[in-house]
């Protein structure tokens, strides 16, 4: 398992940051050092996201038992070993950690997480799904999406929507793909939406995949910080429909429009970028400021977050 990677602690909370702040890390804070299996972010909030917790393991090795296991009212630790060939969406209900043994795939579908709560969802390949490799709607809270892999997908790679909340977003890789990250699935769904969408995505690697990495509505503040984008043919960031986006030490290497304000028929959130490492890319566009960002994190600086990500994020290469 990769080691410990110190970093640099950051205040618990930010105060409202403008367009075009350069602000750092609280001088007075005081080094720490944090491994690349801890959990931050949103899904630290709400009472914290745990999974199955304490409850008794189960390995599966086929569809049906993964779909039985899944959708089971109980909490539990679901072991998946080897590659299942599924298709469709699977319901996956609340308290579970779902964790890939080594080498384990999912092709063919997807996760459904529909109004439930307490996710854990890590170290699995998902290729070829014919719808998204993770959906999270209906208010679902307490979602952790964590060192995992996806490829060549029909549509999302992990798509929030539908007032879910607290959620973090972490070290996985996408690839070969074109549709990553949607948070927020329509302009005309600002009732259920406003004061909910609150995620954090950090250290994911956005490996030439083309969009949406994430294009958010309503959410805010949603947290983008340390990830790495790189030959984004799309773009990089889109905050639209009121949205609040802190777009923080991230490194974008070939991505001719790194972030921006509105996206195809949405109308412009509020973007703050700050800290940023540009490599042959676009300047981005910002405007407005964002909520405060209420839990501690810490920030890699920028020029390290290729090195940090490219060796860390995706299924494989973390011991759970």
């Amino acid at each position: 398992m990769p080691g410990l990677i110190p970093r640099l602690a950051v205040a618990a909370a930010l105060p409202l940051v403008l367009a075009g702040a350069a602000t750092g890390a609280a001088a007075a804070a005081p080094a720490q050092t944090y491994a690349i299996t801890d959990l931050v972010g949103w899904a630290t909030q709400n009472g914290g996201t745990t999974g199955g917790g304490n409850a008794a393991t189960t390995t599966v090795t086929s569809a049906s038992a993964l779909t039985s296991a899944l959708g089971s009212s109980a909490a539990s630790n679901i072991r998946v070993s080897g590659t299942i060939n599924c298709s469709g969406m699977l319901r996956v209900r609340s308290n579970k950690t779902i964790i890939g043994n080594s080498g384990a795939a999912i092709v063919g579908c997807g996760f459904n997480i529909n109004g439930d709560r307490n996710v854990i969802i890590r170290n699995l390949s998902f290729r070829n799904w014919n719808d998204d490799a993770i959906n999270v709607q209906e208010s679902a809270t307490n979602i952790w999406v964590d060192h995992n892999s996806f490829s060549n997908g029909n549509d999302g790679a992990v798509d929030i929507k539908r007032g879910s909340d607290f959620i973090t977003v972490s070290w996985n890789r996408v690839f070969d793909h074109d549709k990553s990250m949607l948070l927020g699935h329509s302009d005309s769904n600002a009732s259920q939406d406003t004061g909910h969408l609150r995620v954090t995505y950090h250290h994911n690697w956005f490996d030439a995949s083309t969009q949406r990495h994430p294009r958010v509505r309503f959410g805010n503040p949603v947290h983008v910080y340390n990830n790495y984008y790189y030959d984004n043919s799309g773009y990089g960031v889109a905050s639209t429909e009121g949205a609040g986006v802190l777009v923080e030490a991230n490194s974008f290497e070939n991505v001719d429009d790194p972030f921006h304000l509105g996206e195809g028929s949405s109308d412009e959130g509020t973007l703050v970028a700050r800290n940023n490492l540009l490599v042959n890319s676009g300047s981005g566009q910002t405007g407005g400021s964002v909520r405060a960002i209420p839990y501690s994190y810490t920030a890699d600086p920028a020029s390290s977050v290729k090195s940090i990500v490219t060796a860390n994020a995706g299924a494989g290469r973390i011991n759970v």
